[in-house]
Order: C-alpha cells, then sequence, then structure tokens
C-alpha cells in the first residue's frame, strides 16, 4: 500500500511538471554586453511595449521614481573604475533608477540591484552617482523600450534610454588610456615587432609623444622588415613629425611589399598617401 501511494504521488508530481505552460513574457528580459576601449560594459533589463498606450507623464509618471523598464529595476555593471556624468563609480553592478521629466531625466546609479521595482525605502546613501540630463525627441516612436550603449569612442560612450518619442542619453568614460599605458609600459620590458607596433599605433591615434612613436615604429620595421603595414605605420608617424623625405620613403616600401603581398587596401592607401604628399609615381 505504501509503495502505492509513493507511485501515486510520482505520479501526480510529473503530470503537474508536463502540465506547466511555457509562454514569452510581456516584458521580454534583455541582456546587452558592449566593450567601451577596454572596459566591459553589460545591461540587463526588461523590455514593456507600449501596445497603444501614452507612456511619459501617463504610464509612467512625471518626476516619480521609475525602475526604468519593468520587473526587476534595470542594472548596469562595469569591468572597470569608470566616471558616469562627472561622479567616479567603482567597478560593480548597480540598479538604474531614474524620474522622467517633460524636459530634463534625473538617472541615478544605486549600489543595491536585489530590488523588484523600485526599492522601498529609497536610501540616498546608497545612490553612487546622479545625471541630469535633457530629453530629446525621437523622430520614429520606439514601441518597445529600450536600454544601449551607443556613441563609442576609445574613452567613452553613452548609455541610452528610449521608449516611446523619448531619448535621454549619459555619457560615462572609461579609463582606456591609463590601462593601455600601464600595458605599453610592462610590454616594453621585453616586446615583440607586434609589441612595437602597437605601442607606436596608440601614441600617433591618441595624440602623444610622436617622437617615442618614431622610435618604436622604426623597431618594429628593424624586426619585421617585410610588414608593409608596419611601414605603413611609420609614414604616417614621419608624416605627422614634419619629415616629408621619410614619410615618402616608408611609404614607397610598403608600396612595394603591399604590391607584392597583393594587399589592394595598402597599395591603395600608400599610393594616396604618396600623391598627397606630392611625391612622384
Amino acid at each position: 500500500m505504501k509503495k502505492l501511494v509513493l507511485v501515486c504521488a510520482a505520479i501526480f508530481v510529473s503530470s503537474i511538471a508536463m502540465g506547466q505552460i511555457n509562454a514569452p513574457q510581456s516584458s521580454p528580459l534583455a541582456k546587452v554586453t558592449q566593450t567601451v576601449g577596454l572596459t566591459d560594459v553589460s545591461l540587463e533589463y526588461s523590455r514593456p511595449a507600449m501596445k497603444g498606450r501614452s507612456i511619459f507623464g501617463d504610464l509612467v509618471p512625471f518626476d516619480t521614481l521609475w525602475r526604468t523598464g519593468a520587473n526587476a529595476n534595470a542594472i548596469i555593471t562595469f569591468s572597470d573604475d569608470v566616471t558616469f556624468a562627472g561622479t567616479a563609480v567603482k567597478a560593480g553592478s548597480y540598479a538604474v533608477f531614474t524620474k522622467p521629466g517633460s524636459s530634463k531625466w534625473e538617472v541615478m546609479l544605486y549600489n543595491d540591484t536585489s530590488n523588484w521595482g523600485t526599492p522601498k525605502p529609497f536610501s540616498d546613501d546608497k545612490v553612487v552617482a546622479t545625471a541630469t540630463v535633457d530629453v530629446n525627441t525621437l523622430r520614429n516612436t520606439q514601441e518597445s523600450f529600450t536600454m544601449a550603449i551607443n556613441e563609442l569612442s576609445t574613452d567613452g560612450a553613452h548609455l541610452q534610454i528610449s521608449w516611446d518619442k523619448t531619448l535621454v542619453a549619459i555619457p560615462f568614460t572609461v579609463p582606456t588610456t591609463a590601462k593601455t599605458l600601464k600595458s605599453i609600459d610592462q610590454v616594453m620590458k621585453g616586446p615583440s615587432a607586434n609589441d612595437y607596433y602597437s605601442a607606436a599605433t596608440f601614441y600617433l591615434e591618441s595624440g602623444k609623444d610622436l617622437k617615442q612613436a618614431r622610435e618604436w615604429i622604426a623597431k618594429a620595421v628593424e624586426l619585421n622588415p617585410k610588414a608593409f603595414w608596419y611601414l605603413r605605420k611609420q609614414s604616417l608617424i614621419e608624416s605627422q613629425l614634419g619629415d616629408k623625405k621619410a614619410a615618402i620613403a616608408a611609404a614607397r616600401k610598403s608600396l612595394e611589399l603591399a604590391t607584392e603581398a597583393n594587399n589592394m587596401d595598402y597599395v591603395k592607401l600608400n599610393k594616396d598617401s604618396l600623391a598627397e604628399w606630392g611625391a612622384k609615381m
């Protein structure tokens, strides 16, 4: 009898498990990961839809704390220390709370991410950064609530929040330069040709010491004299330093090697530069 009861219980539990309905959420979860410079930034949030409703100032009241989306609070995570709208923020995860307004929004990073919706009570001591940003009007309607990391640059990006015809953007910066310089210092204790090339490229593109960049690219070319892309970079560095003769010589050599390698992209780049610098072809 005892065995019969156990068998019946097992069948009952199994029937419940089999009977669960698998249906889509009305506000599906979204996960976004974006590398900004050398920093990983991720977003996790729910995406309600308009469904014909009036959004800001109605469904989402003005000047009232909002979870920024639906369900659990939206979360942003930084792999490095960043500066969020001018405020230093430590690496980690933060809830994103907002107070939408008709012309401006208040956007807050909150160091407690365990809330379902807005925290009760809300603690000002847990707010690590606050930004007040202007409301922008979208040309086209954004049906689903959206958060994104856009306007990417080497040193920063914007956290963008959009829904209906409203868009707000909060700038933040990342420590790309500091991390790169530290990496260069470490690697230069025993660098390869590509290390010299990468360091010279960074100095050229970030407007740093071009004389140092010249030394590094010369070492890269010395270690790998067949690398036409190294010579191309050398020509650009020499041009920036005002040594047109050296720039032309490097470009000619890069053109020759790129032609041999049948790399037509570099062939064109070098020909264009040589023409720009008045070299005879």
